[in-house]
């Protein structure tokens, strides 16, 4: 009977050590210890990337996060298109350079150490919906998921809403086509993707838009 309560107690002390050396630091709030909140702080709109490529692996799980958002009834009425080939996105770069030359349409983007209409990304992730009540609702959440898991996984991505204006192009109808979207959806916007070669510092926020209702 006492080895087996030496036994026990040894048991008990080694889980006891165990726990001890893996259990959570209690410092500060359960917030301040959330990884996702600590993203969210983290995240910036990044327009300089490093040539590194992106893993595909990350890639893909990226594309995951995003389409593990919440949808109206659940419908996921969304597509997601990866690109993160070069010759894709510079073919689509120069095809959009050269039907806009001389329009001014690109000047914001045309700045020093340009190398694509993408922010300068390796790799770009595009998504598509079709028209719906909740559609900008739906796709706005899988983007925020994409951009939170990125910052997460060390990458840094730009929101490209221009995205729609590019391919609007007659000259760019190609290049849409070949992301083989299905009938009826639409493209809504493009994610920029790589490792950052910048750290911008954040943005003001202006906090006083948030009110309470008593």
């Amino acid at each position: 009977m006492k080895q087996i309560i030496c036994v026990l107690a040894l048991c008990v002390t080694a889980l006891l050590a165990i726990w001890l050396v893996t259990k959570p630091k209690c410092e500060g709030t359960a917030a301040e210890q959330s990884s996702v909140v600590e993203a969210i702080k983290s995240r910036r709109s990044i327009r300089a990337y490093k040539d590194t490529p992106v893993e595909r692996e990350k890639l893909q799980l990226l594309a995951e996060c995003g389409v593990l958002a919440p949808s109206a009834m659940n419908k996921q009425e969304w597509e997601v298109r990866i690109v993160d080939s070069k010759e894709w996105i510079d073919g689509a770069t120069a095809t959009y350079l050269k039907a806009i030359e001389g329009t001014g349409k690109a000047d914001y983007m045309l700045k020093p150490g340009f190398k694509n209409i993408f922010r300068n990304a390796p790799a770009v992730i595009f998504v598509a919906a079709p028209e719906g009540v909740f559609a900008g609702e739906n796709v706005g959440c899988l983007a925020q998921n994409i951009m939170l898991a990125a910052t997460e996984l060390d990458l840094g991505t730009c929101f490209l809403g221009s995205a729609q204006m590019i391919f609007a192009e007659p000259a760019m109808q190609s290049h849409l086509q070949s992301l083989g979207f299905s009938e009826g959806y639409k493209l809504r916007y493009a994610l920029a993707v790589g490792y950052p070669d910048e750290s911008p510092e954040a943005k003001p926020r202006d906090m006083t838009k948030i009110k309470w209702v008593e």
